[in-house]
């Protein structure tokens, strides 16, 4: 077996004076910027009958409830010793060092964060989702590209020739190896003859599906180039939140199965069910509902561009 790529990446892009600024971060900044002026694109194209103020409105609301959700929805559904801290130690929600984002709760902040924005501007709920639908890849894909960068999120190891190194699945051996819920570790494989000299050939290491990439190209890349391009003619209500809510809910239950759960969760379920996977069924469930509602459902046509209104004489 050849040697594979390491994936050893600086996480910090550059500083600024003191201030260190980490990949993970500017790939947020990055997909929220790129979603702004995809948006703004759409708008003028009529998709939506809405000032550029309410849709700076719009973005910056679903950049907070990105934020909130994500960071609640992980708290809630992936944080060790489950929901417990939220009676025992509520500030654990703020120590965002000791984890991450759930894109499951982030979801769920950017619904509310519509819902408001839609009746405050006496729009139908589900023709802003529809409209925000096909700027989200963009954002998924970067995120994904960002775990890459930080070598987190590693997949199970693979005799693939595009096996990759992740020297921080290492350093996690001992969790799983004393303690941990799964028995998915490098110490694990390398007890079975099938990994025993591959695991030698590497000094300790095995190589492992890049989980993150494979996540980049299907929920970054094929979905933004199926839902844009689907949304380039009007359709009817529902079917592009339809197939944004399937396209994501299939792809994350698949590469699921060989990527690592997370480590304080394991599987819960027949050796293999994961917390992601438990929690895309409701939207693979979702996505045919919204699909099949739409058969029947208006199309919402295309609008004069809003422009503020002008003021004084």
């Amino acid at each position: 077996m050849t040697q594979p790529y390491v994936v050893d990446i600086n996480p910090i892009a550059f500083h600024l004076g003191p201030v260190q600024v980490h990949w993970y971060g500017l790939m947020y900044l990055v997909g929220f910027f790129s979603a702004a002026v995809l948006g703004e694109y759409r708008r003028r194209r009529g998709r939506l009958p809405v000032t550029r103020d309410a849709l700076s409105d719009l973005f910056f609301y679903g950049m907070m409830g990105v934020i909130a959700g994500g960071r609640i929805g992980y708290m809630l559904f992936y944080y060790a010793g489950g929901p417990r801290w939220i009676w025992t130690d509520p500030l654990a929600l703020f120590r965002v060092w000791d984890g991450g984002m759930s894109f499951h709760g982030g979801l769920v902040g950017v619904l509310v964060a519509g819902l408001w924005w839609s009746r405050r501007h006496k729009l139908h709920f589900m023709d802003t989702v529809d409209f925000v639908a096909p700027l989200v890849p963009i954002g998924l894909g970067l995120g994904r590209l960002g775990n890459f960068i930080n070598g987190e999120l590693w997949g199970k190891p693979t005799h693939l020739p595009w096996g990759m190194i992740f020297p921080n699945a290492q350093a996690e051996d001992h969790t799983y190896a004393f303690g941990g819920t799964i028995a998915d570790s490098t110490l694990h494989y390398a007890a079975h003859p099938a990994w025993q000299a591959v695991y030698a050939q590497f000094g300790g290491h095995l190589p492992r599906h890049p989980s993150e990439l494979y996540e980049l190209a299907l929920e970054g890349v094929v979905m933004f180039t199926v839902l844009w391009l689907v949304s380039m003619k009007p359709r009817p209500r529902y079917l592009v939140s339809g197939l944004f809510a399937l396209m994501y809910g299939c792809f994350r239950f698949g590469v699921e199965f060989v990527r690592l759960p997370d480590i304080q969760l394991g599987y819960l379920a027949f050796g293999w069910l994961t917390m992601g996977q438990i929690l895309s069924l409701p939207l693979i469930v979702a996505g045919l509902w919204l699909l099949w509602l739409s058969r029947k459902a208006p199309t919402l046509q295309l609008h004069e561009v809003a422009t503020p209104a002008k003021s004084g004489p």
